[in-house]
């Protein structure tokens, strides 16, 4: 569509709602969801959610993609903010208007991105954490934290996520390593290291959690993990949520809330600390 024909932003607005506002928000903040993903963490019924995300797409707020399955049907969609999208969160976080030809290139690069299959497990994570909370209401999603503003915040880490999650009074950080199974194990140990780095720095002592593609490279793993840096693991068909956490040099599985959690000292490069008050 040509700039000239881009439909105004404000004409838009009387058809957002407060869900299309939250979903605007984490597409923004995490990039790429699935339509089974939205569905889980926003709408009740399905078919509620593929007429809603049909419509903002025919606003352009949201746009998508999917490939083809090897021997016949296709993927889900994906779905990612579109150029009205774009828009509208640069108006909400107040950041320089994008240009059509910036939004459809965000999308085709998103769409090319090797990393991909790597996202969406990271994402299914918090996702599932979602999910969860929308059923248990004690359980709380208090914080979700992409790669991208893990590492902006704490500097020295690369997690592929981070959040806080809570169950009543109970509160417990966490940083997410999520596994695909392509990198050799030794590597993934080897990060705990900045994990130390940070705890020493007067950052948070959260449990790094190895999200994992089997129980055999679950089990592999452990012969690697010493303690020193609290770590649990869990695979990837089960529920975070639930207490199927495995402590490091421990025999029996916990929930989240089981796992230790510190968040550090109120130093200046602390995220979690604002003018030396703790906040979420």
């Amino acid at each position: 569509m040509p700039p000239s024909r881009v439909p105004g932003l404000l004409a838009i607005y009387p058809h957002i709602t407060d869900r299309d506002r939250l979903l605007l928000q984490l597409l923004d903040d995490h990039q790429v969801l699935t339509t089974d993903q939205i569905h889980r963490m926003l709408f009740h019924a399905r078919r509620t959610c593929q007429i809603r995300l049909n419509e903002l797409a025919a606003l352009g707020l949201l746009d998508r993609f999917r490939f083809a399955r090897a021997g016949g049907g296709s993927h889900p969609w994906h779905w990612t903010l579109g150029h009205q999208g774009h828009r509208f969160q640069a108006a909400t976080r107040r950041r320089p208007e994008p240009t059509l030809r910036a939004s459809r290139q965000a999308v085709h690069r998103m769409s090319a991105n090797p990393r991909l299959p790597h996202l969406l497990t990271a994402n299914e994570f918090f996702v599932r954490l979602t999910a969860h909370a929308r059923h248990h209401r004690p359980a709380r999603l208090d914080r979700w934290w992409s790669e991208t503003t893990t590492t902006r915040r704490f500097r020295t880490i690369t997690a592929d996520g981070h959040g806080v999650w809570s169950v009543d009074d109970t509160t417990v950080g966490f940083f997410l390593e999520a596994d695909t199974g392509t990198e050799p194990l030794p590597r993934l140990v080897a990060k705990l290291d900045r994990y130390a780095q940070l705890t020493r720095r007067g950052g948070p002592r959260y449990p790094v959690l190895f999200w994992l593609a089997s129980e055999r490279r679950e089990e592999h793993l452990h012969r690697f993990l010493d303690g020193d840096v609290p770590a649990a693991t869990a695979t990837h068909d089960t529920d975070p949520a639930t207490a199927v956490w495995l402590p490091a040099t421990a025999t029996g599985r916990v929930t989240l809330t089981r796992l230790p959690s510190d968040h550090g000292q109120p130093v200046a490069d602390n995220p979690n600390y604002d003018d030396g008050v703790f906040n979420l």
